[in-house]
């Protein structure tokens, strides 16, 4: 920081400190903005430059208010502005216009959570330094406390690899390369990605799955391990989040450790989820959990600027001694590191369910639909421009698998049979269907629907409004004509009507595409 200016106001003088341009902190914010020009300009971040102001600008007032309380002068919020920049840059508010950068939408959410950030290194304090990474603690809890209805996480996958991601890599890599070198932060990075890398690399051998809203399946194996670990977004974690100068050990040997430790812990906490916000709340609160063990750390490893903090004769100490001695050091480990293995995938067991074996049997015995019968299809740009493959053959093929779908949850309540309904739907498709047969079966009477689709409109939708799974969008119109069948099987009532509804479809389990909503036109 630079000093000899002064504010004044009437006849009082303030000290005015202004930021150095060797600081490291603009070195961060410079990466940090850029990355959210990229993101405003190529990427399709859906966040608002009001949105981000209001980040910002919350946590430089409140700062600058604390300090000039504290010290009676102006100071340059340079920290705060980070912690503002960086909420902003990972938070997403549901029902943000993707179209409209200059949406005020929500912006108070911004503004409370970047605040709330910055105040918790004020409140949150051990030894005169603050404890948690602001803009961490601050994400955790807004989207553990508000969950993904309200707010979401950015996108472990920004884009395909295009011109725009290229830069986005390039900036992130040679910023963060370049600035935790200089700060001696660059072993704990590698540190915390070569553990998180490992550790989700036994978790993907075990056949680990999670949704995302940039894919209509599920992300799995080796897919899901090069996504997370090669993801721009853990790569902003790992050099300007994890790497906090404040909120790491000092010594150089218990900063190894604590990367370590936060790779363990992260990699344990996204095993059992199941969708990509769970993954990316998972991997957020790794780092809670180890700032808050860092005393501990500290306390069992050599101190900083000490004779044994020294990485190689630390090794050395850890594998010497007699032949006894060195055996039962490595067997110690060998055995540690078996148990975190065991433990990362006993963790993921609630994640490798997301992919069901059968169903096939079902689906083969429906005669197929003849593709002379199908309606008029429109794509809407967006779809093409994400897979320039739906289109054509293929997206005739999911039409064609949307109306056996309806086809097959007719014959499903019919013949009163649930493992039709789990061959074709998903979801709160699949739940909605479920209670209607339960219904048929307790009163006896089944209501079906026949739908005639006249013209079929094709966009892209995440129905759920959470990180849970991309989905295309089939708005139809037509005619759907209802029947009610008595106890006999007999028809007791026919209605024909116009309809105009979107049939949201997905392959959520991996393989056929399963209708997992259908819902009113105007909710797409």
């Amino acid at each position: 920081m630079t000093t000899g200016r002064t504010l004044t106001f009437g006849r009082t003088a303030y000290p005015l400190v202004l930021p150095s341009v060797r600081d490291p902190r603009l070195h961060v914010a410079a990466v940090i903005i850029t990355v959210h020009v990229l993101g405003q300009l190529g990427l399709d971040f859906e966040v608002s430059v009001p949105q981000v102001l209001a980040a910002i600008l919350t946590c430089a007032l409140l700062e600058v208010g604390i300090t000039f309380a504290k010290s009676r002068a102006f100071v340059w919020p340079a920290s705060a502005m980070l912690t503002g920049s960086g909420v902003a840059l990972i938070l997403r508010f549901a029902g943000t216009p993707a179209d409209d950068p200059w949406s005020f939408h929500g912006w108070y959410v911004f503004a409370a959570i970047a605040g709330l950030s910055l105040l918790s290194k004020y409140v949150i304090r051990y030894r005169g330094n603050h404890v948690f990474n602001p803009s961490n603690i601050g994400l955790v809890v807004a989207f553990v406390l508000l969950g993904s209805s309200v707010v979401e996480p950015l996108d472990f996958w920004w884009a395909p690899l295009n011109a725009w991601l290229i830069a986005a890599y390039a900036v992130i890599l040679v910023g963060g390369l370049l600035i935790t070198r200089r700060l001696h932060l660059l072993e704990l990075a590698a540190a915390f990605w070569l553990t998180l890398a490992a550790g989700l690399g036994i978790l993907s051998a075990s056949g680990h799955c999670m949704t995302a809203q940039w894919a209509f399946a599920p992300v799995c194996g080796f897919d899901f391990w090069q996504v997370i670990v090669t993801s721009p977004e853990v790569l902003i974690f790992l050099f300007f989040m994890i790497t906090d100068p404040k909120t790491v050990p000092a010594g150089r040997v218990a900063r190894i450790a604590f990367g370590i430790l936060v790779g363990v812990a992260s990699t344990l906490l996204m095993a059992p989820q199941t969708d990509e916000f769970g993954a990316k709340v998972g991997l957020l609160s790794g780092l809670v959990l180890v700032s808050m063990a860092r005393p501990i750390v500290e306390r069992f490893l050599p101190e900083a600027r000490t004779a044994g903090d020294d990485i190689r004769l630390f090794v050395r100490q850890l594998v010497g001694g007699g032949g006894l001695r060195r055996a039962t050091r490595l067997v110690a480990g060998i055995a540690s590191v078996v148990v975190l293995g065991a433990a990362v995938v006993a963790a993921g067991a609630p994640a490798r369910g997301l992919v069901p074996a059968g169903g096939a049997d079902v689906v083969d015995g429906v005669p197929p639909v003849r593709p002379s019968t199908l309606p008029r299809i429109t794509v809407r740009d967006e779809v093409t421009d994400w897979d320039h493959e739906l289109a054509g053959p293929e997206l005739d093929a999911i039409v064609l698998t949307l109306i056996e779908n309806l086809d097959l949850e007719s014959q499903a309540l019919l013949r009163r049979d649930p493992s039709i309904l789990a061959a074709v739907d998903h979801g709160d498709r699949l739940a909605e269907m479920e209670q209607r047969l339960q219904v048929a079966a307790a009163t006896g009477r089944t209501t079906i629907a026949r739908y005639d689709i006249d013209a079929l409109d094709v966009s892209l939708i995440n129905p759920f409004g959470v990180q849970s799974g991309l989905s295309l969008g089939f708005t139809g119109t037509g005619t759907v004509t209802t029947e009610t069948y008595d106890a006999n099987g007999e028809i007791v009532e026919r209605q024909s009507a116009p309809f105009e509804l979107t049939f949201a479809m997905r392959r959520a389990t991996g393989a056929r595409w399963l209708t997992v909503g259908v819902l009113p036109a105007e909710a797409d």
